[in-house]
Parts: structure tokens; C-alpha cells; sequence
């Protein structure tokens, strides 16, 4: 359900996003997460429309500077690709008993505790006490960390880092004079050009990540048929 409270969070929306965000609203996963694939999107939105993905990124990063949405990086669900997530900040209601959560776990501090249907203080409390379950999840997550990494170095062995994400190093979104906020409700023939390069830039990360990982997976089974008895 929509209530009067969750449309006052799109008043400061401007109106050709605002069919997007409901739109994301009811069609994200309960806390409202989902892939950030503008093509996608455009296709699953407005299926009998001639909106382009470029528009429907446009609307995205309108709703992203009015503090609708915000995006992260993480590891797609069964893969080791890093790829762009959609976090809505103001995801609607909902009771979560027996829910499936498939979408990662954006990074901790992005956003606030999360609301579940029950209201006033009930609801308060349930959502403290979610985000002190979770608190205490992340710090046995944190001791099991520390407890592998001294066994690792123990056996003096170098400690595997994360990868760096690609997003950090891809060329900016919006050109020199609208950086880093973009230029609202006008369209900017520049911003559009570094958002074309930024996403040929993702796109061409992932696939060189890719053709690594194959190539690392072939190099592998060439040394274990080498070292086979004949």
C-alpha cells in the first residue's frame, strides 16, 4: 500500500520521474533493491512507450538527487561480477514474515533502519530490534573475519583483498560544470556524453574481468591435465 506519508517523499520528485518511482516502488524486491540496468528497466517500465534507456537513466538520477534513491556496488547474486545496484531510500511498508530476500546487502551506513508495517511504536521497536539482530550478526561476522585472518597470518600467508570496485574508477556522470550534482531537470548534451562513456567504460570492465577469470579458469585446467599419468 501507498499511504499519504510515502507521497509526500515524492514532493520534492520532479513529475516526469515520478511515474519511475512508483513504478520502482511496487516492482523492487520488499526493501526496495534492484539491478541498476537502464535498458532493463525501460523495457520492464514502459513496454508500449518510446522511452529510451538513456531517459529512464535520466529519471534515476533526477530521483537520485532528490533523495529518492541512491545506487551501490556489489557482487551479483551465484557470480563474482561486480555490478551497480538501485537502493530506494524510502521503500513502502511492508511485512517481511516469510519474505526471501535475494539482492545483496548494500555496504553498512548507506541507510537507515528499514520500516515494517506496524506503525507508531510498535513499529519502532520491531525495526530497533531488526537493527540490533543485525548489529549483532555483523559483529560475529566481524570476530570470524579477525579469527581467519590470524590464521592466515600464521601460516604466513598474504591476506586476499577485496577488489577494488570498478565503479570507483570509472569516468565521472555528469560533465565539469554540473559535477557532482548534475543538472536537474535540464538536459545537458555533456552530461549525456559522460554518461555514455561512463557506462561503455562499465560495460567494457566487465567483460575484460570476464575474459580474466576464463582465462584463469582455462590456464588451471591445462596445468591439471599436464600433471595427469598417462
Amino acid at each position: 500500500m501507498i499511504s499519504p506519508a510515502d507521497l509526500e517523499t515524492l514532493a520534492h520528485v520532479p513529475d516526469v520521474a515520478k511515474p519511475t518511482a512508483m513504478w520502482l516502488w511496487l516492482n523492487l524486491d520488499p526493501l526496495g533493491r534492484g539491478q541498476m540496468d537502464p535498458r532493463e528497466l525501460s523495457a520492464a517500465m514502459y513496454p508500449t512507450l518510446d522511452l529510451t534507456p538513456d531517459e529512464v537513466f535520466e529519471h534515476l538520477v533526477l530521483l537520485t538527487e532528490a533523495g529518492f534513491l541512491t545506487t551501490f556496488v556489489a557482487p551479483r547474486p551465484g557470480t563474482r561480477e561486480s555490478v551497480e545496484w538501485i537502493l530506494l531510500l524510502h521503500p513502502l511498508k511492508i511485512d517481511l514474515r516469510g519474505t526471501r530476500i535475494a539482492t545483496p546487502e548494500p555496504p553498512h551506513g548507506l541507510h537507515g533502519v528499514s520500516v515494517a508495517m506496524g506503525g507508531g511504536a510498535r513499529g519502532r521497536a520491531s525495526a530497533s530490534a531488526r537493527e540490533r539482530a543485525r548489529a549483532q550478526v555483523r559483529a560475529e561476522d566481524a570476530a570470524r573475519a579477525d579469527a581467519w585472518d590470524a590464521v592466515q597470518r600464521d601460516r604466513a600467508e598474504p591476506v586476499e583483498r577485496p577488489e577494488r570496485p570498478a565503479v570507483l574508477d570509472a569516468p565521472p556522470m555528469f560533465c565539469d560544470e554540473h559535477m557532482p550534482h548534475g543538472a536537474g531537470q535540464k538536459k545537458c548534451g555533456p552530461c549525456r556524453d559522460r554518461r555514455l562513456l561512463r557506462d561503455e567504460w562499465l560495460q567494457r570492465r566487465v567483460y575484460e574481468d570476464r575474459l580474466a577469470d576464463w582465462t584463469e579458469q582455462q590456464d588451471e585446467t591445462e596445468e591439471v591435465w599436464d600433471d595427469e599419468p598417462f
